[in-house]
């Protein structure tokens, strides 16, 4: 018996009229699209934990991405992980002989964990559990042989720790979940594998954080409400107090800052990191050194790394005095720390890795990810700033293509982030903004309230103002543009995916005169079935996702619900339109883009809508995704020039 498809089967677009669509965008261009979103020949580089070998994806004819290990003292190649129908999501070295990757069906994110040698033996799924979600929590560089994972076995809804063998696969279950109104959120191991707490959800939107300091009894250590951050980074191991943990919190003041904080006595050691105008993130220790704090990074108009140490200052500076015109991270390095992964990018940039060596002081470009592409071919992505209508300052970027420096009023594409919460669109490559360049448009990147990284204030200026005050920021950074003198105000699209392609219905239906056209990639259309859809394992946070969003309980918010939802409102969407969805989606459900499509053929209208049956919530395979651009590229062409 054939599986039922999901979603309304007639409505999608047929292949062929998406192909003729794709033709559309027929003049000759520099670079192809496959150019810009065909996968690199090989990528995600690794070295094994004593730096024998070295792995990597490599790209077959069939595009398909199998992980290679390339023995360093013999330069012997394997073939040791085989991606076949469902992809690889993703994959690591769990000790020096064996990896670990994880799969999923078609996108659903139910994903199981695999594990395989060295050489191509002894594959196991370890989790074959069907409908389960498995998230990887810590692997034990102590215990090389076991990793803590989580699962939602017992119930879907909620996630438990579980302490798993990679050879055999025995289980053996560390804490129970068991109060499914109220669960546990979060779980923290200690490098041993212990737990030595974990933040526990009340009442929907209160979140206390439980400790223990004899490995038996936990205690509320903090009352927190669900916008507070306190988060453990790290235990300090280099200290002699077990309690003692680099953390994040926002609990006394705007943005969030690191600390060293006693948990046992639930104080402030000491204030070790922060910024006046944004949230610092992360930081770094050297298991190898002790565990040495080596430096802390944050997000601001690009990614600053601070050094610490004295060894990482010397590194950090190696680094960027060899590549000054690019931002950098450390991709990998070895459990000695004599060899490192460093990855290069830019706004021009997609990716190289280069190999340091530390013991000889040199560098050795190991792969560039997207040799085709010129970086003096490819667009600037430069930051900008602006006053919102009510006075609130707004960050965000524009991507210009050659003809907008020469002074040329360009096509501009409006490209709202998704999340929405805590999320934000950053400096960068950005394939999407420099295929829109070759072809000459702008791409405008708007950082609204409610976007992640400039503080609390901001963060939650945006809540209960999705489709209204967020949306006007975006509106306000358009006009900021276009009085630039950048972009024609004449030609503007709206393309985003999730909440952004919620945000391009919704500036249709809000805004109709703004825009030329719009692209809608799995975008919700209707918050009353998207709050009736989400996955089991978000039904705990629905009071959260209410307090983000709308309250269908209160009446003036079902009103405003309404009134920000577009698919109420198709009559106002003059501007033509083209849907894009995949049809496993676990977060915005096929039926979000079946409403809005059903809605605007019922009215006569001609809406190109694009259906993979082998995808989730964006596209992950290749022709997949080369296709989607084809014809969202052809849609601009004929809508947009």
């Amino acid at each position: 018996m054939l599986k039922t498809r999901p979603g309304n089967i007639k409505l999608p677009t047929p292949d062929s009229e998406l192909e003729k669509l794709a033709k559309e965008d027929a003049t000759a261009y520099p670079y192809r699209i496959e150019d810009y979103f065909a996968k690199p020949l090989a990528s995600a580089f690794k070295f094994s934990p004593n730096g024998t070998y070295l792995s990597y994806k490599e790209k077959d004819e069939n595009k398909k991405n199998h992980v290679f290990v390339k023995n360093l003292e013999t330069d012997k190649v394997t073939q040791v992980i085989t991606e076949e129908e469902e992809l690889i999501r993703g994959y690591a070295w769990a000790n020096d002989s064996r990896l670990i990757y994880v799969m999923d069906k078609g996108g659903n994110e139910d994903y199981h964990l695999f594990a395989i040698d060295v050489d191509g033996k002894n594959q196991k799924d370890l989790t074959p559990f069907d409908g389960v979600k498995v998230n990887i929590l810590r692997n034990l560089k102590e215990d090389e042989d076991h990793m803590i994972i989580s699962m939602n076995r017992n119930n879907p809804q909620i996630f438990e720790p579980y302490k798993i063998n990679i050879v055999t696969g025995e289980l053996k279950q560390l804490y129970k979940n068991e109060d499914a109104a109220n669960p546990i959120s979060g779980y923290e191991f200690d490098k041993d594998g212990n737990l030595k707490g974990f933040t526990k959800l009340r009442d929907g939107v209160y979140i206390d954080l439980y400790y223990t300091t004899d490995g038996e009894n936990y205690n509320v250590k903090k009352e927190l409400n669900w916008k507070d951050t306190f988060s453990i980074l790290s235990f300090n191991y280099a200290s002699t107090n077990p309690d003692e943990a680099y953390v994040l919190s926002n609990l006394d003041s705007d943005k969030t800052e690191i600390y060293l904080y006693d948990l046992k006595a639930d104080k402030v050691v000491k204030k070790l990191f922060s910024n006046d105008q944004y949230d610092v993130s992360g930081l770094a220790l050297s298991r190898h050194r002790d565990y040495q704090l080596d430096y802390f990074s944050y997000l601001g108009e690009k990614r600053h790394i601070i050094p610490v140490s004295d060894y990482y200052k010397e590194l950090h500076n190696k680094i960027t005095t060899k590549f000054p015109q690019y931002s950098y991270s450390i991709a990998d390095k070895t459990d000695d720390e004599s060899k490192y992964l460093i990855f290069l990018q830019s706004d021009k940039l997609y990716g190289k890795y280069y190999a340091f060596d530390a013991k000889n002081n040199t560098f050795k470009l190991l792969y560039n990810l997207r040799p085709q592409l010129d970086e003096n071919d490819m667009a600037e992505m430069r930051s900008i700033t602006f006053k919102s209508r009510d006075g609130k300052t707004i960050h965000g970027y524009i991507t210009l293509p050659k003809e907008a420096l020469s002074g040329v009023k360009v096509p501009v594409i409006v490209n709202p982030h998704g999340g929405p919460q805590g999320i934000r669109d950053s400096w960068g490559f950005n394939p999407e903004a420099q295929l829109f360049a070759s072809r000459g448009y702008a791409t405008l990147q708007v950082n609204f309230r409610i976007s992640g990284g400039y503080g609390r204030a901001f963060l939650e200026s945006g809540f209960k103002q999705i489709g209204r005050k967020a949306m006007n920021d975006v509106e306000d950074g358009l006009q900021y543009v276009i009085e630039k003198g950048w972009v024609d105000k004449n030609k503007v699209a709206i393309y985003g995916g999730s909440h952004g392609g919620y945000a391009v219905l919704r500036g249709l239906t809000k805004t109709p005169d703004l825009y030329a056209c719009g692209v809608d990639y799995v975008g919700v259309s209707n918050l009353f079935t998207f709050m009736n859809s989400i996955p089991p394992y978000w039904k705990p946070y629905l009071k959260i996702i209410k307090e983000i969003w709308y309250d269908p309980e209160v009446p003036e918010e079902k009103t405003i619900m309404k009134e920000v939802s577009p698919v109420f409102h198709i009559d106002k969407m003059t501007k033509p339109l083209f849907v894009v969805q995949g049809a496993n989606d676990p977060r915005v459900n096929i039926n979000e883009s079946d409403q809005i499509v059903e809605g605007l053929r019922a009215k006569g209208v001609d809406v190109p809508y694009m259906v993979k049956y082998d995808e989730g919530h964006g596209f992950a395979k290749e022709e997949n995704t080369i296709a989607l651009y084809k014809a969202m590229m052809g849609f601009y062409a004929k809508h947009l020039k």
